[in-house]
C-alpha cells in the first residue's frame, strides 16, 4: 500500500493515472461552505491547537471539495481547517477535488464529520437527516415518522452499521430537527434531556414556544413523563391547550417531596372541587399571585389604604 505522504505529493498526472483525486491549492475566496452544513465550527481548545499547527506547518491533511456548476468549489470536509486558515491569514487551502454528485457529497460529508470526538445532539440530528434524505433520493426506502413492528428500514439500518447509534436511536435524533431553535439549543446545552426532547418534537411550533414560556416562568424543564403526556394530548386533537401546558409545567414546581397539606377548613372550602387532587397548592399559589397583582394595581392608582 502506498504511504499517505507519497499520495499527497504525487503529481496530478500520476494521480489521474491511478484514478486518484486531484490535490490543489485553492483560494479560500473560491470555496463555499457546504449548504446546510450541520456541524458547528467552534473556537475551543481543539480549534486553538489546530490554528497553532496550521500557523507552524500549514495544512497537512487536504480538505475535500467538489467543483460546482458555477465554477466555484463546495467544501465537503475540512470546515475547521478552512476557518483556521482564515484566522491564521492564509489565502489558500490544500484540497482534494472529488468528483461527486450532491447526494454523494452529502453522504461523504456526514460520514467524515461523524468521526469527531464531541458531537452536539443538534449536529447528529441534522447530519442523520441529511444523509437519510440523500439515500432516499438515491432510491432507498425509509420512513421518518413511524416504525411499525417488524418493518425493515433499509437506509436507517445501513446508517446504523456505520455509527454507534442504533436505527431506533437514529430515528430519535432525526425527530429533534422538528424542535424550534430555542428548544433545540437547550438540548445542546444539556438543559433539556434527550428523551423528553424527542417527545416534545411532536408538538407544534406554537405549542413549543408556549412551553418555553411556561418553563421560564416556573424555572423547570419537562420530565419524560410530562413530555410523553403532552405529546399524547397533542395527538388527541384540541386537548393540549395553553392552559394544559401551563398546568403540566406547574406540577414539578409545586409537587414537592414534602407535600403541603391544607388542613385549615377556611382554606379547603375555598378550593373548587374541580381542582384535581394534588393540584391544590398550585391553585392557591395562582390565587395569591392574582390577588397580589390586584393589590399592585390598586397601589398604582393610589387606592391602597
Amino acid at each position: 500500500m502506498t504511504p499517505l505522504g507519497d499520495l499527497l505529493f504525487e503529481t496530478d498526472q500520476s494521480r489521474q493515472e491511478k484514478g486518484l483525486s486531484k490535490i490543489q491549492e485553492i483560494p479560500l475566496s473560491q470555496i463555499d461552505d457546504f449548504e446546510g452544513h450541520p456541524f458547528k465550527v467552534l473556537i475551543n481548545e481543539d480549534m486553538e491547537d489546530l490554528i497553532e499547527s496550521i500557523s507552524q506547518n500549514g495544512v497537512m491533511t487536504p480538505a475535500s471539495v467538489r467543483l460546482k456548476d458555477d465554477g466555484r468549489y463546495e467544501l465537503i470536509s475540512g470546515h475547521r481547517r478552512k476557518k483556521a486558515c482564515e484566522l491564521v491569514g492564509l489565502e489558500y487551502l490544500k484540497c482534494e477535488i472529488k468528483e461527486l454528485s450532491y447526494d454523494q457529497a452529502v453522504i461523504y460529508m456526514v460520514e467524515s464529520n461523524l468521526q469527531r470526538t464531541v458531537i452536539l445532539p443538534s449536529e447528529k440530528a441534522f447530519a442523520y437527516k441529511m444523509r437519510l434524505d440523500a439515500m432516499n433520493r438515491q432510491g432507498q426506502r425509509s420512513d421518518l415518522t413511524s416504525r411499525p413492528l417488524g418493518e425493515k428500514l433499509l437506509s436507517v439500518e445501513q446508517i446504523s452499521q456505520d455509527v454507534m447509534d442504533s436505527s431506533r436511536q437514529i430515528h430519535r435524533f432525526i425527530r429533534l430537527t422538528e424542535l424550534v431553535p430555542e428548544l433545540l439549543q437547550m438540548v445542546d446545552e444539556g438543559q433539556v434531556s434527550f428523551r423528553p426532547a424527542v417527545e416534545l418534537s411532536y408538538l407544534t411550533d406554537e405549542q413549543q414556544y408556549f412551553l418555553l414560556e411556561s418553563m421560564a416562568y416556573y424555572d423547570v424543564t419537562p420530565t419524560l413523563a410530562q413530555a410523553t403526556r403532552m405529546k399524547k394530548l397533542h395527538q388527541e386533537e384540541g386537548k393540549l391547550t395553553t392552559e394544559v401546558i401551563h398546568s403540566v409545567m406547574s406540577e414539578e414546581k409545586f409537587n414537592l417531596k414534602e407535600e403541603v397539606q391544607f388542613k385549615n377548613e377556611q382554606i379547603t372550602r375555598l378550593i373548587p372541587k374541580t381542582v384535581e387532587k394534588g393540584g391544590e397548592v398550585a391553585f392557591v399559589v395562582k390565587a395569591l399571585e392574582f390577588y397580589n397583582r390586584h393589590l399592585e394595581k390598586r397601589k398604582d392608582k393610589g387606592q391602597e389604604r
